[in-house]
């Protein structure tokens, strides 16, 4: 039960995180804002992480660069689209990363997805109509949200399937510094990259860097070791409904009738699709923790 109450934790600040982040954004420079977290989160990981990375070899160390910038384009798509879609919208459209996950199986390696699995998508896809409908201002943003869940599950799959043979701090590190490094050239040359000001940035910072990614993870490793892969996937579950709480009470978004039922719609289309996800993603979740 500790565990549980500690993953959910985790996904409670995952959530929180939407509101900070859209803040922040709208007074910072989008790709600044990430190249400082993702700097925060290597810095957190380099300490315990850096006497392992001589176990990557080349090889190792090459995929982990490959999907940390992999991680990097779904972050900038989905700060892209919080920008300009609402934090609750956001929220519940990264969560079809669940929906995502076992269809972007089966399109590069064939995996095998079951009725539940297409009638989730299919549902998802229903809910995903509503919510992008409730305000037509916002349909930029909810596709780009999308686009970057789409990348999120791209980089599981791949991370499942490349990842398992290595270890998992050191892997991790070298994906938060791939991320960093690609951020920070894309930064530097929109010439973004300055020092940043305020409580509204460094708290996001710090809480995204710190607590929502790096500590994120260890949390993660130390309650795998105490439930099962399949109770942390489905933990992961409560993002979305995380955000919709602290968008609705603290960014004050009020979707109206349609726009929570599609959030619904969507939510019972993850929930549906979660059993086909929930082997690529314990498996994910059994090589973080296996440090």
């Amino acid at each position: 039960m500790t565990a549980l109450i500690a993953l959910l934790a985790v996904t409670a600040v995952w959530g929180v995180t939407f509101v900070q982040v859209k803040d922040a954004v709208a007074i910072y420079p989008l790709f600044a804002f990430l190249a400082v977290r993702f700097v925060l989160a290597t810095c957190v990981l380099a300490g315990p992480g850096a006497r392992r990375l001589h176990s990557l070899r080349r090889r190792g160390a090459g995929a982990a660069a490959a999907l940390g910038l992999l991680l990097a384009a779904g972050y900038a798509l989905q700060t892209a689209g919080l920008e300009r879609t609402t934090v609750s919208s956001t929220g519940f459209i990264t969560g079809l990363y669940v929906v995502l996950t076992p269809l972007i199986a089966l399109a590069i390696f064939r995996s095998t997805i079951g009725v539940s699995a297409w009638i989730g998508v299919a549902l998802a896809t229903v809910g995903l109509a509503m919510l992008t409908g409730v305000h037509a201002d916002s349909a930029t943003g909810d596709l780009l949200v999308l686009a970057g869940a789409a990348v999120y599950s791209l980089q599981i799959v791949l991370m499942e399937r490349f990842a398992p043979q290595y270890d998992a701090l050191a892997f991790t590190l070298v994906e938060m510094a791939a991320a960093a490094a690609g951020l920070l050239v894309v930064a530097l040359a929109r010439g973004d990259l300055s020092v940043p000001h305020g409580w509204t940035v460094w708290g996001a910072l710090l809480v995204t860097g710190i607590f929502a990614s790096a500590l994120a993870y260890l949390v993660q490793t130390w309650a795998q070791r105490r439930t099962s892969a399949t109770r942390t996937a489905l933990a992961f579950t409560m993002e979305p409904v995380f955000a919709a709480l602290f968008g609705y009470t603290l960014a004050g978004d009020r979707l109206g009738t349609l726009g929570w039922c599609g959030c619904a719609v969507i939510m019972t289309g993850i929930v549906l699709a979660e059993p086909a996800a929930a082997s690529t993603l314990a498996n994910l979740v059994r090589r973080r923790a296996a440090t």
